[in-house]
């Protein structure tokens, strides 16, 4: 399977750490615009809810090199299309559309677009990953970035990566893969750590030919400062290291990358076992 570097990408709407995290090897920054419905599905979650404010698109639009600036909107509303037209005059290059359910909100979202900006799907509900064949093949769709987050929460399963070990994203990758729609995976902390280790992580995002991953809060300690990355983190060696460590298993054999998915589910299973049982949906 050909592989393409991997992407690392960052979320803040401060431009010091922007500019920082871009020069240190990041290869885009996330702004996220999204709220509405976020604190009814998150807030009772130890999840970071961002406060991001479409004028921090035009605040660090001058400070980021073309094509390194995404956004994520709000899912689609009656005021997507002015959300839209303001994200990219403010100098959007990505616009990631959230919480859709199937296409004909892709369709919409698309539209609003109208190829102006690159068009990032987030998969994370149900419906969309039931409906992903339709959704990509919508014009104006560029790329698609698997949401584990909120799509366990849908599914009823206790830990996050538990839909990476069952199948369900695993059905999804083959898709894209057929349809040569680049996508990516979640989030990933420092190699070397996190409950699913990161090198652990990256093995499943090599075999499933996944190309891009957020870097967690877990990543860089919750920093809201240059100084706090960099009093207890070398950023650019951490980078370095996951894409080295993505590089080891993306050469690694078929073989290889089986008995390391044997082993992600064994370690999904063992963590999900000792979390509390959540509202199951069939899926």
């Amino acid at each position: 399977m050909q592989h393409a570097p991997l992407r690392l990408l960052f979320i803040t709407a401060d431009p010091a750490i922007a500019t920082y995290v871009i020069e240190k090897g990041a290869d885009r920054v996330f702004i996220d615009l999204e709220i509405l419905g976020k604190v009814e599905r998150q807030g009772h979650l130890d999840t970071v809810i961002s406060r991001h404010k479409m004028e921090d698109i035009s605040v660090l639009r001058p400070q980021l090199p073309a094509g390194s600036l995404l956004v994520r909107l709000n899912p689609v509303h009656p005021g997507t299309q002015a959300e839209v037209d303001e994200a990219i005059e403010r100098g959007a290059d990505v616009l990631m559309l959230p919480m859709f359910r199937g296409p004909e909100e892709v369709k919409t979202f698309c539209k609003a677009v109208n190829f102006r900006a690159k068009v990032c799907l987030l998969v994370e509900t149900i419906g969309a990953m039931e409906s992903l064949s339709e959704c990509i093949q919508v014009a104006g769709v560029d790329e698609v970035h698997i949401g584990l987050n909120d799509l366990h929460l849908e599914m009823g399963c206790r830990f996050m990566f538990e839909p990476l070990v069952s199948g369900h994203v695993e059905r999804m990758a083959g898709i894209l893969r057929e349809a040569k729609m680049p996508f990516g995976i979640g989030g990933v902390a420092r190699v070397g750590e996190g409950l699913l280790p990161a090198e652990l992580l990256l093995a499943e995002h090599a075999r499933l030919g996944s190309t891009c991953a957020i870097l967690s809060r877990t990543f860089h300690r919750q920093s809201r400062s240059v100084q706090e990355i960099e009093e207890q983190m070398d950023f650019r060696e951490e980078v370095r290291k996951l894409r080295q460590a993505y590089q080891e298993r993306c050469i690694g054999s078929r073989e290889e990358l089986g008995l390391l998915h044997n082993k992600i589910q064994s370690v999904v299973a063992q963590i999900a076992a000792g979390l509390p049982e959540k509202n199951r949906r069939a899926v």
